[in-house]
């Protein structure tokens, strides 16, 4: 879309008289080329004290463009060698052979590998899920376990005795913790002892309770399975068991990465157990933002939130609202929407707002939750659907509207969560939970009677120890069943939150226990990143089911222990890809049901160690169209499929788009939600593969006694040029550096032992690497060596190639040359592959440093580059690219000649006192701004001298106006995308932060009201008085951050790029750039078999032009890229999980209700406020907690 120019605050002197009148507004593209056509000759316009000089003619700059490119090409015919390498190949044509990439074939073969690689895991997570459920089933429960009864190794064992505050060195530990020796392996890229598993606990879990203590028992056993299963396929990488207790225990050991504040690692929250432990979800989750909930209670409200919308994936859908007498959304989000990451974030920041005001409302919370549940006009779930309501209490059950919306049938489960510290009657919450499907778990009984026949486990940290204390089995008190019966959850302070907001999980978790095999699923996941280092994974579960009973005759116990994972690093799966075969351009992906790749060579994550799955679409790793769109749609259906397409792509180092032909071929990975893709370029149909045979059996010394590798020693690059080899794994033994002059010394030092038939080389990659030094060395003897670079202005000439070469002469030039030794990483490669004729690269801003002055011809150049074309028969292919480098500051005084009225190269043409002549970029440079840009809309050359040390910016940074006109006049059109994979610093907390305390404020009229006082607000702001009193609190600010967050450090973040390329203007142009009185002339031309656009122009003598300002430079974006609310309404196609687990008619619902109830009394509300507050310690304490045995 066109950026209009605004008027300018400036005057322009007029022009000479019989000149014609600037034009107003800017008239429509077509009458403004005929008002052009129809015009007389430019008008002469008056010099400053000088001659009379007249705007250049089109038919002027037509020629001045015409002798650009005659210049440009024949140096490349000289230098760069294009048709003297065609010969060479030609010459050689024995020792290489043409092979064929067949994309149906390829893709085939690659699906099979990656699905018998992962069968091999799916094999080891089944033996290993049916050995835990063995094991757990023989296991005899101990309720007098001791520590010290025990012995594992506790991965976090040394980073806790490092730290005095920890648990174990405040209260003294007695757990036999091992002590291991490791030993560094590559494959884990970390310490590890195969004879032993590790263990990890959550830092809020208590290492020595009953239920620990015996799950660690129980799951001892899988230490000889884990080994078992590594000794059958060596392989395997992480196997890991998360158990639903939160321990964790994984093979082989190792220490534990502790982070540098508190460690929040839950294997609960992690994704692979998230996606393991139950089937997709449709969630509602409703807040109580009544009067009553303001100060502590909403602070915790909010957080809760968070923590519930951290245990949903990218399968399950939901939204979030908040409710008084109205019930609305917190955020711009209308229905239920994928809980993928960004959609999670802007729930999170928008629940941060919520305002507490006004009287409850359950009856407007719920009708709207079963209205977003029962819209099937959206995409969702379509599974577990379930209403999360977070309260202080109420005394309204709503029975209407359940059975309105959801009885009989019962299809929406209800979970609720009173929250704060209060005494109001929670008789009504637990009916809303045990009434629709869900049976309460947290109860007043007397444990010797009333409570369910279970085993119990009492922790209580009093305030004096950290140790348990000991509680009778008669004791009266409220305890917590671990969640074997359901849901309706406490909330007092903020220590409850993750582990209550979590355990519904185990209650989802019913119908999949009770549907047996038919559950036993294996599922892989969304790529994410390993806790401990591995880097990129994926995983497999399987979900481990207690098969116990609850006692004789009983039924069954419809808990999950846990989940049963095994890491799938996604490097090894890139192995089993074709590397090198299928050129620069060439490469292969896979997508997930999502349409999230697991495969692409754009999935680049900037963040590491993030809670959160990495999530990139396919249409997010590439540049959005409607073929990729079908061919995405086609791929999440399981087909086959293949698509020739043109498309757009962004180089590699992100500064240009260029549009290419691109073959699509894809099939599914069988017995996965994955699916293969491969993306070949036309010209990489076929390849070269370097057939040495003949001189292999000839030399049966090693590998350097070979033809052609003595070009490779540095001792032969003084007179053949300085040679960069491709860092790629060439040999098993050999040692990899960043540094190229090292690593390729400790190439030449292997090749020194190794054989031409050495079974630990890749004769493929080994061989054309020396077929390529012996091929461009003979460029170096036929071209270069005779030819004097300096009469052209050239810093060097270049070659690289597929093979894995990069050839500079002359050898000092290596010194400047800063491209990547990989020519398939090397952005200059790409682009000229995917263009025809000469793309010119200027140096990036950032290597421009000094002055023009004080530019140095050894130190800037700009490459400029072309492909090889190889015809073999009728066989194509582009198997190098060859270029020169041109001194920046005389090839700036040669564009200043070439376009200029010269006649002859030693006499420019003047303009005499009564003489009339046309303006050129040399003489009349004070006047006639002349500039080469290149196809994203960097300056490559200009010829005014305070720009020298511009080239490489992007042009709107030295002429916003004429760049601008540029791009209205359609020579560039603009691209805008947005790179989901960036990483930002933390943002500085906001001033709400430090904001004192909220608290309901009640009116006058609520004071004069007898109601108002014995109603919940107001015994809620008594609590916060007293409480404010008690602990000086009232004024104190609310600390920025929940307790417990992690570590501030860099997050993934959005960010927004936009590049420029070339529009459908293909020919010679006039225009005027239109700014009242500065009004501008200019002529834009392209060079033909360029990437270059020849523009030259009237100076702006009204520096106060008002324009808008063409932005390329990527900008970070606050609200997470485009506008989330409008890509909700049109979400991408994805597909779920096919099998489905909600309910099941057995579950067990026969201790429901048992939760005690009292009326509000003033007298026995003030009594019990003030017991609380007299017996509370210095600082909140964790909730009594019972575990119940029936879990394990």
């Amino acid at each position: 879309m066109a950026v209009p120019a605004r008027t300018c605050g400036a005057s322009r002197l007029g022009p000479a008289p019989g000149a014609l009148p600037r034009p107003g507004p800017p008239r429509p593209l077509l009458l403004l080329l005929l008002l052009l056509l129809l015009l007389p000759p430019p008008p002469l316009l008056a010099a400053r004290g000088a001659a009379a000089y007249s705007f250049p003619q089109q038919l002027t700059m037509q020629h001045w463009a015409r002798r650009l490119e005659q210049e440009i090409d024949g140096v490349m015919r000289i230098f760069g060698g294009v048709q003297q390498l065609r010969e060479i190949y030609k010459d050689n044509r024995n020792l290489f052979e043409v092979q064929e990439n067949e994309p149906q074939k390829l893709v085939e073969k690659v699906a099979g590998d990656i699905e018998s690689l992962l069968d091999r895991k799916v094999q080891a997570l089944k033996k290993l899920a049916d050995a835990a459920e063995s094991f757990q089933k023989a296991h005899h429960w101990q309720d007098n376990i001791k520590e010290e009864d025990i012995v594992y190794y506790d991965a976090k064992a040394d980073a806790e005795l490092d730290d005095p505050e920890s648990e174990d060195m405040e209260r003294g530990s007695k757990t036999s913790t091992l002590r291991l020796d490791f030993i560094e392996d590559s494959n884990f890229k970390n310490k590890v002892n195969y004879s032993y598993t590790a263990v990890q606990i959550p830092t809020d879990i208590y290492k020595g309770s009953t239920v620990i203590l015996n799950e660690l028992n129980w799951t001892e056993a899988l230490e000889n399975v884990f080994i078992e299963n590594r000794r059958q396929d060596p392989t395997l990488l992480w196997q890991v068991f998360g158990s639903a207790t939160g321990v964790t225990r994984y093979y082989p050991a190792t220490p534990w990465r502790a982070p540098k504040k508190i460690d929040l690692y839950d294997v609960r929250r992690r994704p692979w157990y998230i996606q393991g432990a139950s089937s997709p979800k449709d969630m509602v989750i409703i807040v109580d933002v009544s009067g009553s909930v303001s100060g502590l209670t909403l602070k915790l409200m909010k957080t809760s939130v968070c923590e519930m919308l951290d245990t949903l994936s990218d399968d399950d859908y939901v939204n979030v609202a908040s409710f008084n007498e109205k019930a609305q959304p917190v955020s711009c989000f209308t229905h239920l929407v994928q809980a993928n990451v960004r959609n999670k974030k802007v729930f999170k920041e928008a629940v941060q707002g919520m305002v507490a005001k006004g009287t409850t409302g359950y009856k407007a919370g719920f009708e709207y939750a079963f209205d977003q549940l029962q819209n099937s006009n959206i995409t969702r779930a379509n599974c577990n659907k379930m209403i999360m309501m977070f309260t202080d209490g109420g005394e309204d059950r709503v029975q209407d509207v359940f059975e309105k919306y959801n009885w009989p049938n019962r299809t929406v489960r209800v979970f609720t969560f009173s929250v704060g510290q209060h005494n109001y009657d929670v008789t009504p919450l637990q009916w809303m939970a045990c009434a629709n499907k869900v049976r309460v778990s947290r109860q007043s009984c007397h444990l010797s009677t009333s409570c369910p026949s279970v085993r119990l486990s009492i922790v209580h940290l009093s305030a004096s120890s950290s140790a348990p204390a000991p509680v009778s089995r008669s004791t009266h008190l409220s305890v917590h069943l671990d969640p074997i019966l359901g849901y309706y959850f406490e909330i007092p302070s903020i220590g409850a939150i993750r582990i209550n907001t979590q355990e519904y999980l185990d209650v989802l978790g019913r119908p999949m226990v009770l549907a047996g095999k038919e559950a036993k699923q294996v599922q892989w996941t969304n790529v994410y990143e390993d806790a401990l280092g591995l880097g990129l994974v994926v995983t497999g579960t399987l979900p481990v089911f207690n098969l116990t009973q609850d006692g004789p005759g009983e039924k069954k116990n419809q808990l999950i222990l846990g989940v049963m994972g095994i890491d799938v690093a996604l490097n090894d799966i890139k192995r089993l890809t074709p590397n090198y075969t299928l050129g620069a351009n060439g490469y292969v992906f896979a997508i997930d049901l999502n349409g999230y790749v697991l495969l692409h060579p754009n999935l680049k994550p900037q963040t590491t160690n993030f809670r959160e799955p990495v999530t990139l679409d396919f249409l997010d790793a590439e540049l959005e169209d409607e073929n990729k769109e079908e061919i995405r749609r086609s791929m999440i259906d399981g087909n086959k499929g293949h698509k020739q397409i043109r498309t757009l792509v962004k180089s590699l180092d992100e500064r240009y788009i260029d549009e290419v032909t691109r073959n699509y071929t894809w099939v599914p990975i069988r017995s996965t939600n994955y699916s293969l893709g491969l993306v070949l370029p036309p010209y990489s149909t076929f390849y070269l593969q370097a057939n040495l045979s003949d001189q292999i059996l000839q030399v049966k010394l090693p590998i350097s006694k070979l033809k052609d590798f003595e070009f490779l020693l540095p001792s032969s690059f003084e007179s053949e040029g300085h040679v960069f080899i491709a860092p790629r794994e060439y040999c098993k033994d050999l040692n990899a550096s960043d540094n190229n002059t090292e690593f390729l010394k400790n190439f030449i030092e292997l090749m020194e032992k190794v054989t031409p038939d050495s079974k630990q080389c890749n004769n493929f990659l080994l061989h054309n690497l020396i077929l390529d030094t012996g091929i461009t060395q003979q460029l170096v003897e036929r071209v270069w060596r005779d030819q004097d670079l300096n009469t052209y202005s050239l810093l060097a000439v270049f070659a690289a190639t597929d093979g894995g070469i990069t050839r500079v002469f002359p050898n000092k030039a290596a010194e400047d040359w800063t491209e990547n030794p990989e020519p398939y990483n090397a952005s200059f490669y790409r682009r000229s592959l995917d263009n025809h004729g000469y793309i010119f690269k200027p140096p990036h801003q950032d290597a421009l440093l000094r002055p023009p002055l004080e530019l140095e011809n050894d130190t800037v150049g700009i490459l400029v580059s072309t492909a090889v074309e190889l015809s073999l028969g009728r066989r194509t292919l582009r198997p190098a690219v060859v270029g020169v480098k041109l001194d920046l500051e005389a090839w700036a005084e040669k564009f200043k000649v070439l376009a200029s009225n010269r006649t002859h190269q030693d006499q420019p043409q003047k303009c005499g006192p009564s003489s009339h002549c046309e303006m050129d970029c040399e003489v009349n440079n004070e006047d006639l701004l002349c500039v080469l840009i290149d196809d994203g809309g960097f300056l490559v050359l200009s010829n005014q001298n305070h720009q020298w040390d511009q080239v490489g910016k992007f042009f709107s940074e030295v002429d916003a106006n004429l760049m601008l006109a540029l791009y209205n006049n359609s020579f560039y059109t603009r691209k805008e995308s947005y790179d989901y994979q960036a990483a930002c610093a933390p943002q500085p907390p906001g001033n709400l932060g430090a904001a004192p305390r909220g608290v309901f404020v009640p009116t006058i009229a609520d004071f004069l009201n007898l109601a108002w006082w014995t109603s919940a607000a107001a015994w809620s702001l008594f609590q916060q008085l007293l409480y404010g009193l008690i602990y000086h609190s009232w004024f104190q600010a609310d600390p920025a951050e929940a307790e417990g967050n992690p570590e501030a450090r860099e997050s993934s973040c959005v960010m927004k790029q936009t590049q420029y390329y070339f529009g459908s203007v293909n020919v010679s142009y006039n225009a005027i750039i239109d700014c009242g009185n500065c009004s501008r002339l200019f002529h834009a031309q392209r060079l033909s078999n360029t990437n270059l656009l020849f523009v030259v122009a009237e100076k702006p003598l009204c520096s106060q032009c008002e324009v808008g300002r063409l932005l390329q430079k990527e900008t970070h974006c606050p609200a997470d890229g485009p506008e989330q609310c409008e890509l909700v309404q049109r979400p991408r196609y994805r597909r779920g999980p096919h099998i489905c687990f909600d309910y099941n008619a057995t579950e067990d619902t026969s201790d429901c209700g048992r939760g005690a109830s009292f009326p509000p009394s003033l007298g026995v509300l003030v009594s019990l406020q003030l017991l609380l507050l007299l017996g509370l310690p210095p600082r909140p304490q964790p909730q009594v907690r019972a575990h119940a045995s029936p879990r394990l």
